[in-house]
């Protein structure tokens, strides 16, 4: 399956020769960005506003996350919502109106704001239109999809392209490693040495330098212990790769997995003795917000 993005933008529209005799031609525009949960927002004529419970099915079985903006318009409208006059309309107009003159000739003719209250009056059945304007909505969902499908692709390029170099880097940090342990290992025998020249001039018991050894020796355990997190990095970037191979609905699980890895890149840094070690710590949570801020746009 595919990895879908929560940004996309879609359009259909369809004029008068494409529509049933009388109807005036529809629009539908669908635009999506990122967001924790699925948030509809529609905006459809008052005539129109019967459809939404049906758009909203539409919408919902298709998309599971993201913030959709969906916008309906009738062809011909302008922005106030008045609907230009078609030429049939006008024709009938002037007939009446010439029927109506014939019989009452003192009757003055239609002036423009006239013509156009009682055409903005005859509009469309709203039942009529409800089966084009879901036609029309099922296109631009499509194209949405397609939309957010090609954006997925570049996230899980990118996130992929990342996961190597994150690899990469662990990699450069395990033969320090040894490194690490020798250099503990020399000051925990450095201290150790101090503790029995002490011992040995009176001024610390032999338990004393004994628990001061445990001291030193829990000390050294902890702050070489970086393999442990290496090796949990290595499984998360392998559960990364596994889900973005899947595709389907995977943004919350590679945000949890995003989390991890920096928990992972902050220990490695905080257990860090060496200034290379402490490098590689740094890309490292680098890399990681990278992926952090696009993993928010996966659905």
């Amino acid at each position: 399956m595919s990895v879908y993005s929560m940004t996309g933008y879609a359009t259909a529209h369809s004029g008068a020769d494409g529509m049933p005799e009388g109807l005036p031609g529809l629009g539908v525009e669908i635009r999506s960005v990122n967001s924790r949960f699925l948030d509809l927002v529609l905006k459809l004529p008052e005539d129109l506003r019967g459809a939404e419970p049906a758009l909203r099915e539409l919408l919902g079985a298709r998309l599971r996350r993201g913030k959709v903006e969906v916008r309906v318009w009738v062809e011909g409208r302008t922005d106030a919502g008045q609907r230009a006059p078609g030429v049939p309309e006008l024709q009938r107009l002037a007939t009446l109106q010439d029927l109506v003159r014939s019989w009452l000739p003192l009757a003055g003719p239609l002036s423009v704001a006239e013509v156009l209250q009682l055409t903005g009056k005859q509009s469309a059945d709203p039942g009529a239109l409800q089966a084009p304007l879901m036609h029309l909505a099922a296109a631009a969902l499509e194209g949405l999809l397609d939309a957010r499908r090609r954006e997925g692709r570049r996230l899980a390029d990118m996130l992929l392209d990342r996961v190597e170099q994150l690899r990469q880097l662990a990699s450069d940090a395990q033969p320090l490693i040894p490194q690490l342990v020798e250099q503990q290992r020399q000051r925990f025998l450095e201290r150790w040495n101090e503790a029995l020249g002490s011992d040995s001039q009176g001024a610390v018991s032999s338990e004393a330098a004994r628990d001061r050894a445990l001291s030193e020796a829990t000390a050294f355990a902890i702050r070489i212990d970086v393999a442990e997190e290496l090796t949990r990095l290595d499984a998360h970037l392998g559960e990364i790769e596994r889900l973005l191979g899947r595709g389907a609905e995977l943004g919350k699980r590679l945000d949890f997995l995003i989390q991890e890895l920096h928990r992972e890149a902050n220990t490695l840094g905080s257990k860090s003795s060496s200034l290379e070690l402490t490098r590689i710590s740094v890309d490292m949570k680098v890399l990681i917000e990278q992926m952090r801020e696009q993993v928010q746009n996966i659905e």
